[in-house]
């Protein structure tokens, strides 16, 4: 399984569709595109067992972190409809590629 292509791109308003934190919305921090993968803040988070280590500076301890969910379960947040969107493409005036909401045909900023 290779790199997979995604129309979302870090930065985006995302809403949870499948796991345990369905419905919930955070902002797509970071893509794993090798393992289809993605960072959303707030979203999925685990806890970890750190070891100190006083040369960086860690004291160690039980710290909660977010843990990667699959893009799959990932869909773009509409905030004009308060839906779930999927994403479609066009060309500007300028000759550019820009991304839309396919519900509204409103640029995604």
């Amino acid at each position: 399984m290779g790199n997979i292509t995604t129309k979302l791109r870090t930065g985006d308003e995302v809403v949870v569709l499948a796991g345990r934190d369905v419905g919930k919305t955070g902002t797509l921090r970071q893509i794993h595109k090798s393992k289809n993968k993605g960072i959303v803040t707030g979203i999925n988070m685990v806890k970890k067992h750190t070891k100190p280590n006083p040369e960086m500076g860690i004291t160690g301890g039980v710290v909660e972190q977010e843990s990667s969910i699959d893009l799959s379960n990932l869909a773009i947040w509409n905030s004009n409809t308060k839906t779930k969107d999927k994403i479609s493409y066009s060309v500007d005036k300028d000759g550019k590629k820009i991304r839309l909401f396919k519900s509204s045909n409103k640029e995604i900023k």
